[in-house]
């Protein structure tokens, strides 16, 4: 039995040297692709059998019991006959060149370690999705085995695929500068800052959780780690000046959710949709930008608006820090994220930026003596640590992924799925996005954003582009819509965590949480038909888009939430969702014409007519 000391002993140096060592390569560039990928996926997999064991006592040690020892082996056997006969693996022309006993025992040993560690990391959904596929290629499809073993172990349109490289090259990187930055006083500084620009104001708790959890997001692309960094702070907060235990789960779900599509450090699959794309990582974050504004505009309003409903107070002066005061004795720690951006606003890739981001974030901390007196050395290596240890869950499910992603490559499976899809929907766009949207949210209830994405983007994504989407809005749309399964029951990571942190019952707070973030289901549907919220097109549609939008999103969430100058009428709320649909979903100046009219008639009515004396229902 190995006791949690000398596990910890075992992984503090395997994860430290994962980090430096993707460190090294985007500094001194990498090694072939074959030999990086396995390399960064062997890490993974060390790490994953030390920290995820198949028998925990109850005390918390660990029995490394027969079934460890072959897991182990079987990785070790995979990864180590791709290393010490690389020449032959790159030689060899696939699909030709039969393959060696050896060949086939390995291939079979790392998709099952990857299908079982996988299933260790992030639950069962990934690897039974990955085993439906390969029994599609198999047994539907009738691919011969060693082939199918051929295209996932041999080749680097499996296992070794983009995904795993995108894993390797981009997202370890990121997550360590996220790690780093946390470790160097950051959180501190993102929260502060929050409550200084709102804490005062009407609903200040609930709005201080929406500018902290974005500004999170900046260096997490996890919804649930956002709610447990920001939600044991804000949620509290919330409930104390007069929310509901569930409104204030929902808000706090919904703010750290959307973290993964809030430039400049978005989730893991915006990454891949780069690599997929063959577009820089800034280029992704220009067409994230003004969406995810959209995405924010309606959570906060949907605060402002349940507030106001509520006659909710701000907290008090004395518990609330002064901007001048956060930005003098902490704002310098905002400089790693200037570079970063800076850096590829220049040109430089990525990567470079991450890592020069990186290692500016213990100089920059020195800078002042209110952040130096909580460095310690020891930091260093456990933000590496946990960088390391924070990237296995993506690392294992873009390795499962490129299981997926090589038998529907194989197969031809997804231009038949494009035809089907075609097919179903009958030529309707619309009705092809619903579709689309509803596959999404179902694939990322049982999986990380990034695995959800890529299946939709193999599956669904060619089927909407046939009926003429553009391909940047597209992927857009699938990478929205995987991620907001975070909030969507009965299945919500995000909400899951924020409930229980709030002692809130999950139904409700998942309710609520739809509620506050229903801009985030329209948003999607919005620059597909409006490109120029992607910033595709000329400045001034790009102008008029924004404005439009912005202000049917704030009129959506007033009317879900019955309030705007006063209590709302139910008719009142009727006509301004219907305002807000025309707006957001009609493109051009007669979806504006009708919002706006709806609009103006609400305004008159509530300056005409008396103030409603009882407070609608929500």
């Amino acid at each position: 039995m190995i006791g949690r000391t000398l596990i910890g002993r075992i992984v503090a140096p395997i994860g430290v040297a994962m980090a430096l060592y993707h460190m090294w390569v985007i500094a001194m560039g990498p090694p072939e692709a074959l030999i990086f990928r396995g390399i960064h996926l062997s890490f993974a997999l060390a790490l994953i059998y030390l920290l995820y064991p198949f028998v925990v006592q109850t005390d918390g040690r660990r029995r490394f019991i027969w079934l460890d020892a072959l897991f182990v082996a079987g990785g070790a056997l995979a990864l180590g006959h791709l290393f010490l006969d690389y020449d032959y693996f790159i030689n060899r022309i696939i699909y030709i060149d039969d393959l060696k006993p050896l060949d086939v025992v390995a291939a079979v040993a790392l998709v099952i370690v990857v299908l079982y560690a996988t299933r260790r990391v992030i639950g069962w959904a990934l690897p039974i999705t990955a085993l439906v596929f390969m029994g599609h290629a198999l047994f539907v499809t009738q691919v011969d085995p060693l082939t199918l073993l051929d295209q996932l172990y041999m080749t680097t349109e499996g296992v070794f695929g983009s995904t795993l490289a995108v894993s390797a090259a981009y997202v370890t990187i990121f997550v360590v500068f996220g790690s780093v930055m946390e470790r160097t006083g950051t959180g501190k500084l993102f929260m502060d800052f929050a409550l200084a620009l709102t804490g005062r104001q009407a609903g200040g708790p609930g709005k201080v959780s929406v500018v902290s959890s974005s500004l999170f997001g900046t260096i997490s692309g996890s919804a649930v780690a956002n709610v447990m960094v920001d939600g044991p702070i804000t949620i509290p907060l919330m409930k104390r000046t007069g929310f509901s235990k569930h409104f204030a789960a929902g808000v706090e779900a919904v703010a750290s959710t959307g973290g993964q599509i809030m430039p400049p450090i978005m989730g893991a699959a915006a990454f891949v949709m780069a690599e997929f794309l063959q577009v820089s990582y800034l280029q992704v974050v220009t067409w994230a930008l003004i969406p995810s504004v959209l995405y924010y505009v309606a959570c906060f309003g949907a605060v402002h608006f349940e507030a106001k409903r509520q006659g909710l107070l701000g907290l008090p002066a004395h518990e609330v820090p002064r901007l001048l005061i956060v930005l003098r004795e902490r704002g310098h720690l905002f400089i790693p994220v200037a570079i970063i951006l800076g850096g590829m606003m220049a040109g430089y890739s990525a990567p470079l930026c991450a890592l020069a981001g990186t290692l500016a974030c213990f100089p920059v901390a020195c800078l002042r003596t209110s952040t130096r007196q909580e460095l310690r050395w020891n930091l260093i290596p456990e933000s590496l640590e946990d960088g390391a240890r924070n990237t296995l869950a993506v690392a294992l499910a873009c390795a499962c992924a490129g299981l997926v992603i090589g038998s529907i490559t194989l197969t031809g499976l997804g231009i038949s799925f494009t035809n089907w899809l075609v097919g179903l929907s009958q030529n309707s766009l619309l009705l092809a996005l619903v579709l689309t949207a509803v596959a999404g949210i179902i694939l990322g209830m049982g999986m990380p954003t990034t695995p959800a994405y890529i299946v939709m983007v193999s599956l669904m994504v060619p089927a909407i582009m046939k009926l003429g989407v553009m391909e940047p809005a597209a992927h857009m749309f699938a990478f929205y819509f995987a991620i907001l399964s975070a909030i969507t029951p009965p299945v919500a990571l995000a909400v899951y965590a924020a409930a229980s942190l709030a002692k809130a019952d999950l139904w409700k707070s998942g309710l609520a949480a739809v509620k506050i973030g229903a801009a985030g289901f329209i948003v999607p549907f919005m620059f597909v038909f409006q490109p120029a919220l992607l910033m595709i097109g000329d400045w001034p549609d790009i102008i008029h888009a924004t404005v439009s939008a912005c202000i049917g999103i704030a009129m959506l969430a007033a009317g879900l939430h019955g309030f705007f100058r006063f209590h709302l009428r139910q008719y009142e709320r009727a006509m301004l969702i219907a305002g807000a649909l025309a707006m957001t979903l009609v493109p051009g100046w007669i979806g504006d014409a009708v919002g706006i009219t709806l609009l103006v008639l609400v305004l008159v009515g509530q300056k005409l007519l008396p103030n409603p004396a009882v407070t609608t229902a929500p």
